[in-house]
């Protein structure tokens, strides 16, 4: 059901770091360390002025070769567009979905730092001497996203915090549930750039389940349904290798620059 995306390169670092060098019980002493490692390091002899280590060398090689696998897998070279006439902007990390009906106004708001679950599970960790590349699952960025809906002429918004529930992710059946859930409901005043921790706010974790499938439906006939979580799944999936991509990118020039 959800389109995922990214597998095995950016894990190839784990794999890496599995590997160990077996080191003597007892340090060496100083005497008889190599004499490269008994001197401080400092600016490289090409007299840019700049520090050039045999690491930052081999670091930017590294860098190359990753850049270069992740653009190969890279699904979507621009952002894909979300059905339903929704607009998009984005801003870094952060990205708005903005949609108006009847004198309604839904925006949709979601970051994708820190929206990718961990590989595994505590009971799905790799088995001993099975290889990475065999078992590692491919990156999907599940971002939690915020929906705001605004009314023409009102200074209120209701605003709802929803989730992606990890037990829902993946579930190809999406007649008996839904996909998202949400959180948290409050009011937030239209005029207020930041929103207050003073407004109530309505956790949903107790709440009537009568109330909460009214505001799911309240929701889906705004057009946030599990075909749109689906869809910013897939969306926010793009934006998160592309920023990845990115930072790699600067990554290297910042290791690389003299």
């Amino acid at each position: 059901m959800l389109q995922l995306l990214r597998c095995v390169p950016r894990v190839l670092g784990t794999a890496v770091a599995g590997l160990c060098v077996a080191a003597p019980s007892q340090p060496l002493p100083r005497l008889l360390q190599p004499p490269s490692l008994l001197r401080p390091r400092g600016p490289c002899a090409c007299g840019c002025g700049g520090l050039h280590t045999e690491g930052d060398k081999a670091f930017v090689e590294f860098l190359n070769d990753e850049i270069k696998e992740e653009k190969k897998i890279q699904k979507h070279k621009s952002l894909p567009k979300m059905s339903g006439g929704w607009e998009l902007e984005v801003n870094g990390t952060e990205a708005k979905l903005v949609r108006k009906v009847a004198g309604e106004k839904i925006t949709v708001t979601f970051n994708i730092n820190n929206s990718i679950p961990p590989p595994y599970g505590e009971e799905e960790q790799p088995s001993e001497g099975q290889k990475v590349e065999e078992q590692e699952p491919e990156l999907t960025s599940t971002p939690n996203f915020v929906v705001e809906v605004t009314k023409d002429g009102s200074k209120k918004a209701l605003v709802l915090d929803c989730h992606y529930p990890e037990d829902e992710i993946g579930q190809e059946d999406e007649a008996q549930s839904d996909i998202f859930s949400i959180k948290e409901v409050s009011f937030q005043s239209t005029d207020d750039s930041d929103w207050k921790d003073t407004n109530y706010t309505l956790n949903t974790d107790s709440l009537d389940w009568g109330l909460y499938d009214h505001l799911m439906d309240f929701l889906a006939d705004r057009g946030v349904d599990n075909t749109f979580a689906d869809e910013l799944v897939e969306l926010s999936t793009a934006l998160e290798h592309q920023e990845y991509i990115t930072f790699l990118e600067d990554l290297k020039g910042f290791v690389k620059s003299q």
